[in-house]
């Protein structure tokens, strides 16, 4: 008899713990919160097979319209996301950021019309990219008034209070009964890839301990599956990547991600967590189906619909078009004003601007040397954001090169500094680099052989001279990059000569006045070896001329007559025949 009341005692124990395993966690939280660390080590899986959709864009970057240069506009992301939820509601849509800035549409109402567009299309959250501060903080916090869904990042902090600007994470119930914990990371690159001073108040923290924090707040809450939606990318010169994160972060199912303007067709899957980007200016919509089954299996399957099937397949919703149309006419007002005319192709186009030099910014940057008379300028490809067609030139064509309203401000620096300046731009050719310098005023060379801080080489002004690195001079530069934004931090604490309007009322000015002057580049920056000067045995044949304010190569082989042709064959760096500076050293060989 005894046996058996120990058994009936075990059994009644063992009925106790079982029920008290199968209770919600809140309901353990209230009880015991040492229970809770146990039950919450993993999600919760579903008491059912379910399927649900994610759909997901990111770096739109104020891209609403469809257009040549641009994706399928929102009229038609709207449509298809609208269509499939039709179909199912069990649908959620996400965006990785750097959505409300940079164009016309965006940039004259500081993204509040982005806004609208969203509001309309049914967002159910977004984090924010690096570009979505170029209004300011405030202005993110005034717009978040204005939205029908959440912000949400878990790793930007107030420098007074400790206290997290946004809601780190969310959870979103849908219909079938699945619950989803997505939480949002920014890029820490945010702290100089925008004004520095727009971020001033606040730190972007590890995204890594950022991410364990809100898996662990996201399993205490019960959630069956977690996505992180974050503005990390993928590029491997960046310190934190999403890559990283699934490596590094257990619990991750799915890392809806941006920033890198990564084209990720399928996904990536970095152990069990699938990264998925869906490239920039809405060329695609990105779609993952997850299938979860009560035995705790999960399938999950990522593709894109392109830009290519959506203008052939795909109507544009009215009442997104409607918003759309309704803000370009009240902005027409300012961006039909015609600045000029061009006949030929002005280039910024990213992957052009970010390594190497063009003709467009060229033309920025003579425009600003021009404005002020300084000894030189500098300005980082990763401020222009567009081309600009053949044709009719206009204030909103200008502005959507130039969106982000930088001034420009002169900066005494000693030779020293420039130089570092330039180390800094060029450190990572031939990678695309939004610091990649565009300058004027100036030529030099770098050899990206070289170790870092060691690669530029023959630095020449357009007077003739070299660059004196103990000397200082007057360098004209934007905002951005005098505060140490890119990493320009030789530029920051020097004395501020003077201050003008922003780099695209002086833009427009110059192609008012001047008209179009950079048909083709000017040769001012060359990659190439730095190569010590060895005598050879034909040496005694050639002699060093160096060239004088209005030389150009036709002149000189007039005078020494020496043939062209052969000048260039002795001076392998010249690649442009027509540009050639004051002040440069060219071996003749000695005419025959």
């Amino acid at each position: 008899m005894k046996k058996l009341v120990k058994i009936l005692s075990v059994l009644m124990l063992l009925l106790v713990v079982a029920c008290g395993k199968s209770t919600k966690t809140d309901e353990v939280a209230k009880v015991d919160a040492n229970k809770v660390d146990v039950v919450a080590t993993e999600k919760l899986p579903v008491k059912k097979d379910v399927e649900f959709k994610i759909m997901h864009v990111n770096d739109i970057h104020g891209r609403v319209d469809a257009g040549k240069y641009d994706g399928m506009g929102l009229a038609r992301v709207s449509t298809i996301v609208k269509e499939i939820r039709k179909e199912d509601p069990n649908v959620l849509f996400l965006d990785a950021g750097d959505t409300i800035h940079g164009t016309v549409f965006a940039a004259l109402t500081k993204g509040e019309s982005v806004i609208r567009v969203m509001n309309e299309m049914g967002y159910d959250a977004m984090t924010t990219g690096n570009h979505d501060y170029n209004y300011g903080l405030d202005r993110i916090e005034n717009l978040q008034n204005t939205m029908n869904f959440p912000v949400i990042v878990s790793n930007v902090i107030y420098k007074d209070t400790g206290e997290k600007v946004f809601k780190p994470y969310i959870i979103k119930t849908l219909p079938n009964g699945v619950k989803i914990g997505i939480f949002g990371l920014a890029t820490p690159e945010t702290a100089y890839k925008t004004n520095p001073t727009n971020v001033e108040a606040v730190t972007f923290d590890d995204p890594i301990a950022a991410a364990k924090e809100s898996i662990e707040a996201l399993k205490k809450e019960g959630v069956n599956y977690i996505i992180a939606l974050s503005h990390l990318g993928v590029d491997e010169d960046s310190v934190y990547t999403s890559i990283k994160l699934a490596q590094e972060v257990d619990g991750i199912d799915l890392i809806v991600d941006g920033h890198s303007h990564t084209t990720l067709e399928e996904g990536m899957w970095v152990k069990d967590t699938l990264i998925v980007q869906a490239g920039f200016y809405d060329k695609n919509l990105g779609e993952v189906t997850v299938k979860l089954g009560k035995d705790g299996s999960k399938e999950e399957v990522a593709k894109l619909y392109s830009k290519d099937y959506a203008m052939e397949n795909v109507e544009e919703d009215p009442a997104i078009k409607a918003i759309i149309d309704e803000v370009n006419t009240e902005n027409e007002k300012v961006t039909s004003v015609v600045v000029g005319e061009s006949d030929v192709y002005l280039d910024g186009e990213r992957d052009h601007v970010r390594k190497g030099e063009t003709n467009l910014g060229d033309m920025i940057t003579e425009a600003m040397l021009a404005k002020t008379g300084a000894d030189g300028v500098i300005t980082n490809g990763g401020g222009i954001r567009a081309s600009i067609k053949e044709g009719t030139i206009t204030r909103g064509d200008i502005i959507t090169v130039l969106p982000f309203g930088n001034y420009v401000i002169v900066k005494e620096v000693t030779g020293q500094q420039l130089k570092d300046a330039l180390e800094n731009g060029i450190q990572s050719y031939p990678e695309t680099r939004g610091a990649f310098p565009h300058i004027a005023g100036f030529t030099f060379k770098f050899d990206p052989e070289r170790e870092v801080g060691d690669k530029v080489f023959d630095v020449m002004f357009t007077n003739g001279e070299k660059l004196d690195l103990n000397k200082t001079y007057h360098i004209a530069t934007n905002d951005f990059m005098a505060v140490g934004g890119d990493m320009y931090q030789s530029l920051v604490g020097t004395k501020t000569v003077n201050e003008y309007e922003s780099i695209e009322e002086i833009l427009g000015e110059y192609i008012k006045n001047n008209g179009i002057t950079h048909k083709t580049t000017d040769g001012r920056v060359f990659a190439g070896e730095k190569t010590e000067e060895v005598k050879s045995a034909t040496s005694t044949n050639v002699e060093t001329y160096t060239v004088k304010p209005g030389d150009t190569l036709r002149k000189i082989a007039e005078k020494t007559g020496v043939k062209i042709n052969d000048i260039l064959k002795e001076n392998k760096d010249i690649t442009n025949p027509d540009v050639i500076f004051a002040g440069k050293e060219i071996k003749l060989p000695k005419a025959e």
